[in-house]
């Protein structure tokens, strides 16, 4: 019998660290074989997502996304995951697609960014006063409990409402704001940059979330010229997403100036404290197999 597992149920079974560990052990398997299709009309966009991990299992996610629909009082974001056994193809479960995108998302960045922060970050700042902001907040606090959190957003009313509900505090100034940060998690709908990287300090580690279309930035040229950048997937990331895929046919950055995914263990860490780490976060079908997959385990009580 397929298993439906809902949103508020569902997290109430979830750990930000354990799933951490769980994106850990997926990498540990045969690589993923993934397929997207990104569809475009206008500024709205379909992601149709697949991947298949050997000894995992296989997930199918189809996500919407219509920028337009929060104006008219709805969701901007839609879509179904399906998770299917990987011995007999049969459908596993069918998982609340928001809970997937939530979890998925910012454990993702937290996923990284324990491999590549500064293990004492004290001065986290979220770019972004919006929904994943609020995930982004639950995750880097679960991985670094005595670090003091400011978010900053591009209307301020927005900023001070997420700073109230959250018990953290909001700036006005986004450069005064990055250049205190010890991390700058950021996530927002931008197309051009909104970080400098002029603005970088020594140490820091940068989080890149919002972008995830050929046309969306949140970092400069300089951005990624001064950081030593990762990413989850190369497959996922350099050849689909602006951030990277920008400067990389404009030659400002080449292939080789991404050093490690999550497939290179070895190679995704910091290997100084005065190094700038930059993580490009891009998803991909095969992380939402791994969120899903743990998921039903940790509703299975597995």
């Amino acid at each position: 019998m397929t298993t439906i597992i809902p949103f508020e149920e569902g997290e109430k079974n979830l750990d930000w660290l354990a799933l951490t560990r769980a994106f850990d052990a997926g990498h540990q398997l045969p690589k993923a074989e993934i397929a997207d299709v990104f569809l475009y009309r206008g500024k709205d966009t379909l992601l149709n997502r697949s991947a298949w991990i050997d000894g995992l299992g296989l997930a199918v996610k189809a996500a919407t996304v219509f920028p337009g629909n929060p104006a008219k009082g709805k969701p901007m974001i839609g879509g179904a995951v399906n998770l299917f056994d990987d011995a007999d193809g049969s459908l596993a479960a069918v998982v609340d697609f928001h809970l997937v995108t939530k979890w998925k998302t910012a454990g993702d960045s937290l996923c990284a960014a324990l491999k590549l922060a500064r293990p004492d970050s004290k001065n986290i700042l979220i770019v972004g006063a919006g929904t994943v902001g609020t995930a982004l907040h639950a995750a880097y606090a679960a991985g670094f409990p005595e670090a003091k959190f400011t978010v900053w957003n591009r209307t301020p009313d927005k900023a001070r409402t997420f700073a109230k509900a959250h018990g953290i505090d909001w700036a006005e100034d986004l450069e005064s704001a990055v250049r205190a940060a010890d991390i700058v998690t950021s996530a927002t709908m931008s197309t051009d940059p909104i970080l400098q990287g002029d603005w970088f300090q020594p140490g820091q580690h940068i989080d890149l979330i919002g972008a995830y279309r050929p046309d969306m930035r949140e970092a400069d040229n300089t951005a990624l010229t001064r950081a030593h950048v990762f990413v989850d997937s190369y497959d996922t990331t350099l050849g689909h997403i602006g951030e990277l895929k920008i400067p990389l046919a404009e030659g400002v950055i080449s292939q080789a100036d991404v050093l490690a995914d999550y497939y290179a263990p070895d190679a995704m860490r910091r290997t100084s404290d005065d190094q700038i780490t930059l993580f490009k976060n891009g998803g991909g079908a095969h992380l939402d197999l791994m969120c899903a997959r743990y998921i039903l385990d940790a509703w299975r009580g597995a």
